[in-house]
């Protein structure tokens, strides 16, 4: 997640259930999120236990899945509201009632005007307009799906399933401007940041999930559960380690002159892939601050960004050569990398910067999307770390070799992973011990450890084969435990 963290602390293994603050003490960051992963982990927990992998409540079950078939237009999916658990996550599929506008001055007639009736089709102009506070395939609120793209078009083969995707981003002020409090005055950007339950409806092709011909729908779910099991499989690991000095000087605010960690702060060092694939093609990227400075785009003009803000100090601000990634909600949620661009120039008095290339098409320029630039710590060749640059801007990911980042943090990554864009490993590197906080053997040795997330969720909707009617519902319900206690004491 990238937020402005000291470091992560919870770990299911040692079975905390609470946090205890005392009084007197130091106020953590990693205390209170600790306890809100706690608290979460116990509600999703419980709901999956109880409800199994996937269900909706009788009555409210939410996402039924209706195709409408496009003619000489696309083809679309209308998604019906309610609520559905995804390995105890929920996700309301209800769609917000659009707000109705107050006049500045009356009008005369509080009529609807002439010609502003719902247009039909769907958002895409799909054949039949969707049921009232439905959404829709193109305009469900965290898939942007792009009609332009062949690739995001639901297939042309038919039959093939549809599923529902679930993971948690972290949201910030930058994205969400509500987030902010303006009674805290422009010197102050944010304050708490965001986990939020992203939902996705989209299809999966019969010859992908490797269903039979004709299948049942235990068959069909079954070969779905083999596929989401793969996908959700970890299929790299890394470790990090600084060499730990004999002794560490008494005085913490004294960085020990044998300590491998050099760095003058203490940081939580992200490591992320970038491009995906195995070595040799992956790439990864790495930020001294968890990936969380990030500086909302006014506007664009061909290589120069204007910024909203250019940072608050000299160690979260922009200078040339910094690596940076314009993004938005849309490649955030789609789990997209961005390309990777350089800092060749700052003007301070227009809170502007110019990038070594403008931006790909469509990329940064919708203010409703909310860009932002978001900067990485591996700069340009000549930086401290001996990872090498690649072409896309990020770093070349060596797999069985003690890659270093800066300041004697180093990276490995164990033979034979496949990488996904978006696995990321988190770090704390303290000036106190000169060295990370990573598991490690008796002998010091660091462990391997698996991607911390991307952590995403899946279940099987609908196995659709032609027409409106032709499709089998793979969903499942659950009614309410309580029940009358005059129909429990008659039996």
């Amino acid at each position: 997640m990238h937020a402005d963290l000291s470091r992560l602390t919870f770990r299911p293994a040692k079975h905390y259930s609470g946090v205890l603050a005392q009084q007197g003490r130091v106020q953590l960051d990693a205390d209170a999120n600790e306890q809100s992963a706690i608290t979460r982990h116990q509600a999703r927990t419980l709901a999956a236990d109880l409800i199994g992998q996937h269900g909706g409540p009788y009555g409210a079950t939410g996402f039924r899945v209706e195709f409408r078939k496009g003619g000489n237009k696309l083809d679309d999916l209308v998604i019906h509201g309610g609520r559905y658990y995804v390995d105890g996550i929920v996700c309301d599929a209800d769609r917000p009632p659009a707000g109705i506008p107050a006049e500045h001055e009356p009008t005369g007639s509080a009529d609807t005007p002439a010609g502003a009736e719902a247009p039909e089709g769907g958002a895409d102009g799909s054949q039949g307009a969707p049921a009232e506070g439905a959404w829709t395939y193109w305009d469900q609120p965290d898939a942007y799906r792009d009609p332009e793209k062949p690739a995001d078009r639901l297939p042309a083969q038919l039959p093939y399933l549809v599923y529902l995707k679930v993971w948690e981003r972290t949201v910030t002020a930058a994205e969400d401007p509500e987030i902010r409090e303006v009674a805290l005055g422009a010197a102050l950007p944010d304050t708490a940041a965001r986990i939020k339950t992203v939902w996705q409806v989209l299809p999966l092709t019969g010859t992908d999930l490797g269903a039979p011909e004709n299948p049942t729908s235990d068959q069909l779910r079954t070969a779905f559960r083999a596929w989401a099991d793969k996908r959700r499989a970890p299929a790299a690991a890394a470790a990090f380690r600084t060499e730990r000095p004999e002794r560490t000087d008494e005085d913490p605010c004294v960085i020990p002159p044998d300590s491998r960690y050099r760095g003058p702060e203490n940081q939580l060092y992200r490591v992320e892939i970038h491009t995906g694939g195995a070595a040799g093609t992956a790439t990864f990227k790495w930020s001294r601050e968890n990936g969380s400075v990030v500086f909302p785009v006014a506007a664009l003009d061909g290589t120069w960004v204007e910024l909203a803000t250019l940072g608050q100090d000299d160690k979260l601000d922009l200078n040339a050569g910094d690596r940076v990634e314009l993004a938005d909600s849309a490649y955030t949620s789609r789990g997209e990398p961005a390309d990777l661009l350089r800092v060749e120039e700052v003007d301070l008095p227009g809170r502007r910067v110019r990038l070594n290339t403008a931006p790909g098409p469509g990329t940064g320029g919708l203010p409703g999307l909310h860009p932002f630039l978001r900067r990485w710590d591996h700069r340009a060749p000549g930086g401290r770390g001996t990872a090498e640059p690649d072409r896309d801007g990020g770093l070349k990911l060596v797999e069985g070799a003690w890659t270093g980042l800066e300041d004697g943090v180093q990276v490995w990554f164990a033979p034979g992973g496949r990488y996904r864009p978006g696995d990321y490993w988190t770090v704390p590197a303290r000036t106190a011990t000169g060295t990370v906080e990573w598991p490690a053997t008796a002998d010091a040795r660091p462990l391997l450890r698996p991607p911390a997330g991307i952590e995403t969720h899946y279940a099987p909707l609908a196995w659709v084969v032609g027409g409106e009617a032709s499709q089998t519902d793979l969903r499942y319900t659950f009614r309410p435990l309580a029940a009358p206690v005059e129909a429990v004491s008659e039996q």
